[in-house]
């Protein structure tokens, strides 16, 4: 067994030795000479510890047969959940009425789910966006390595038997194709817009008979018009994705090489969650980090010159045409005088024992008609009016290449250049560092060219209050000169091209917590931006406030190293509670008899929860106590007090990190929200200077294992997120919040200085070492070090060699 595993550890460095001295030019004719058929390809994949594979291959096609089959062996159920929703089969396998795997933010059902994934494969939309030459289309590398995953994850499943409990024996995991590999990459584009709307693009229905038309949204009353905008602005607001990441530039660190923290935030369960490995073609590619599920290609991560990681952005990826239906033909829109046919598609569904189900979609030259703004605002299709939904990320297949070119980018400049060729990021920002001291901020994503000046033209009167309040526009679709147009340097008519991007380059400190650009940097602030990236000069959200406080300083505080971005994430300061737990606890001793009036107008006794508040460290560490109370009485409060009363001083737009501040303790809800909080945990059992491992964890094994950290309203970087669940006597496990965590730097070698942490571990398999060993990590606040140089990798007391082949 030694003498085999010593065997393939020599062959695997003889290849990346022999490779690793030929140009990159030479590389390429390799690479191009040895491409392998589809039924000769392998990789060698060196596992170290925690089960992170370093996948080494010849060529792109190898690279991602081995990728395959290395996820295929963690999560071979969450992927194969996934394929079964992607080609729209849900309802076939599970019924029609249970939610799908967790892959999209919708909260959709199976059936609606299979109807818009099954119009995507009847309509060969994805085939067709693989048929487009590159840039347009996926690069040849590309379709390598989505032909090279299917592969190894088709040879998994050939060679081993699944023991995941979650699918084992199930009929459902099957063997895969190309086409549903690159359709994993569609779903994440759409994923912030379409993909939001699922629900109304499968199910909207044109008006029946000639009945009287009923009221379009334009001429309803101010208040619905209010609501609208915020429906769209709660529509792209997804609670279960965001991140924090910040570059330093060389300026503030200690040996003048950049330094980057990603801190992402996805669920903990389904489709949306990272998964790590290192890819090398030696040569060629060498770049390590995060995929999420399904994708060939490193999402977010690093290589020996550059890291970059992304923050789910401000942009509205989506907006709306309202359509001027022909009087004779509610399927027709008339442009410019001239009606044009919507286009059916008519899509049938198999069910689980029932009958099939068969539905018509309708499309429009802008897109799909939708009878709904999300749950809060109807757009009824009438016989005179309807909306078309325009999602520019629908002919998005251009994600993975982006990523490629990350990968092999030697500097920030070269994330800039990818970003500018492939224009594939679909709604998040993009931030960078590198080893030679630059960073970055760039909001470069797939936006409709939305421009003010087309929105103050074309807007409809609904369209002039959502656009300005959300970002989300409503234009004129009976208009051709309301057309979305082109700029020079976009790959595609109708989005922004780079020049439009609003970007911020080599600042001591570039930060994102999913706030606008225009305060990625405090003292530098990016404006001159259309509104459909963001804002400017509006409040901040509290997670952004904490993160410039704590970034700002370390900044100023220079000599910065990788410890200190350790030290950030795991810092689990609360600055909500540092803006307002004193005075609330102060307030509280105030109160007459030590009693407050609950919602339910029972007088309740909150005298041991000023000394709890006032006692309380003010972070949201595993052992601090006080925390949940904290968080439950800050939740009732911001939900019942309105902002503008919850202050005492308002927002400054000249001061807008430490604005607004005091917290208004005689607001009406104050004493109410402290009642009912202490009435709540009562209730529950749980005292109110309980420490937060009690109630905040995880389940691995049978296992409790606390989890640090707190909810996005808190502000706090290490976001997690854990359920109440009030019938159930208190809180339920995590469900969301820090996932791939990676803390990166240089130290002048050829290695980068990485500590990287996947916060729920690599396996989603119970029955594997790996199910649960760095969440235990997590909640000790430890991380993994990076072995990403051969001498480390080959090094490694757990390492363990593997060559698979198809």
């Amino acid at each position: 067994m030694r003498t085999r595993l010593r065997q393939l550890v020599v062959a695997a460095a003889v290849l990346f030795t022999a490779a690793a001295s030929l140009p990159a030019s030479a590389a390429d004719d390799q690479d191009r000479r040895e491409r392998p058929s589809q039924g000769g390809l392998s990789a060698v994949i060196r596992y170290t510890e925690y089960g992170i594979p370093h996948i080494l291959a010849k060529n792109y096609a190898d690279l991602g047969f081995g990728e395959g089959w290395a996820q295929a062996a963690d999560q071979v159920c969450t992927l194969a959940d996934g394929f079964v929703t992607l080609r729209g089969e849900r309802s076939r396998f599970f019924g029609p009425d249970a939610a799908p795997d967790g892959s999209l933010s919708s909260a959709t059902k199976n059936l609606t789910s299979d109807l818009y994934f099954r119009g995507v494969r009847d309509a060969r939309t994805v085939e067709k966006l693989l048929a487009e030459p590159a840039p347009l289309g996926p690069s040849r590398q590309v379709k390598d390595l989505m032909r090279g995953w299917a592969a190894g994850y088709n040879a998994w499943l050939k060679q081993n038997r699944v023991t995941d409990p979650a699918c084992e024996g199930a009929t459902w995991v099957r063997p895969v194709t190309t086409l549903d590999v690159a359709t994993r990459g569609y779903a994440i584009a759409v994923l912030g817009g379409e993909g939001r709307l699922i629900d109304t693009v499968a199910t909207a229905r044109p008006p029946s008979g000639s009945a009287t038309a009923t009221p379009t949204p334009d001429t309803q009353s101010t208040p619905n018009a209010k609501a609208a905008a915020r429906a769209a602005r709660e529509l792209f607001a997804d609670a279960d994705m965001g991140s924090n990441a910040v570059a330093f530039n060389g300026g503030t660190t200690a040996n003048g090489s950049g330094l980057l923290l990603g801190n992402p935030h996805y669920p903990w369960q389904g489709g949306r969650r990272f998964w790590q490995s290192q890819q090398t073609i030696p040569g060629e590619l060498n770049v390590s980090g995060g995929s999420l599920l399904g994708l060939p290609t490193v999402s977010i991560g690093y290589n020996a010159h550059v890291a970059w990681s992304h923050t789910v952005s401000t942009g509205v990826p989506a907006n709306l045409h309202q359509l001027t239906l022909d009087p004779a033909d509610p399927t027709a829109y008339v442009v410019d005088g001239k009606p044009e046919r919507m286009t059916k598609r008519t899509v049938t569904v198999a069910v689980k024992d029932g009958a099939p189900v068969t539905r018509t979609q309708w499309w429009t030259r802008y897109g799909p008609v939708v009878t709904s703004l999300g749950s809060q605002l109807p757009l009824p299709w009438t016989t005179t009016t309807a909306y078309a939904l325009n999602d520019p990320n629908a002919e998005n297949l251009r994600f993975n290449d982006t990523s490629l070119g990350f990968g092999k980018a030697r500097d920030t400049a070269g994330i800039l250049k990818s970003l500018a060729r492939h224009q594939g990021i679909p709604w998040v920002n993009t931030i960078a560092a590198d080893s030679s001291g630059h960073s970055l901020f760039t909001q470069s994503q797939v936006l409709p060219r939305i421009t003010d000046e087309l929105a103050a033209r074309c807007s409809t009167a609904l369209g002039r209050t959502t656009y300005p309040a959300s970002g989300m526009a409503i234009l004129d679709g009976s208009r051709g000169d309301c057309a979305l147009g082109r700029d020079p340097d976009a790959v595609r008519p109708g989005i922004f091209g780079p020049e439009r991007m609003p970007t911020l380059k080599d600042a001591p400190y570039a930060e994102n917590s999913n706030g606008t650009p225009w305060l990625t940097n405090a003292d530098r602030p990016i404006t001159g931006y259309e509104r459909v990236f963001g804002t400017v000069g509006t409040p901040l959200g509290m997670r952004t406030r904490g993160a410039i406080e704590d970034v700002a300083a370390m900044a100023a505080k220079g000599d910065l190293t990788v410890r200190d971005l350790e030290r950030q994430q795991f810092a689990n300061r609360v600055p909500a509670g540092d803006l307002t737990a004193e005075d609330a606890s102060r307030a509280c001793a105030a109160l007459p008899g030590g009693t407050a009036t609950g919602s339910d107008g029972k007088a309740v006794d909150v005298s041991e929860a000023c000394g709890a508040l006032k006692a309380w460290n003010r972070s949201m560490d595993t052992d601090s106590r006080g925390a949940l109370l904290f968080d439950r009485f800050w939740r009732k409060l911001t939900a019942t007090v309105p902002e503008g009363q919850l202050w005492k001083v308002p927002f400054s737009a000249a001061d807008p990190v430490r604005t607004p501040n005091t917290l208004n303790t005689g607001a009406p809800g104050f004493a109410t929200a402290l009642a009912d909080t202490v009435t709540e945990l009562r209730t529950a059992g749980i005292p109110l200077d309980a420490k937060t491992a009690a109630h905040q964890f995880v389940v691995r094994g049978g296992q409790r294992i606390p989890v640090p950290g707190g909810t996005e309203s808190l502000g706090v970087w290490n976001k997690i997120e854990p359920v109440w669940d009030a019938a159930a006597g208190g809180y339920s496990e995590v469900t969301t919040g820090s996932s791939h965590i990676q803390a990166v730097g240089w130290d002048g070698g050829r290695c980068p200085v990485a500590r990287t942490l996947l916060t729920y571990s690599q396996s989603s398999n119970p029955g594997s070492p790996h199910f649960a060993d760095q969440t235990r990590l997590f909640s000790a606040e430890k991380w993994v070090k990076s072995r990403f140089c051969e001498k480390d990798i080959l090094t490694s007391p757990a390492l363990k060699v593997v060559r698979v082949h198809g």
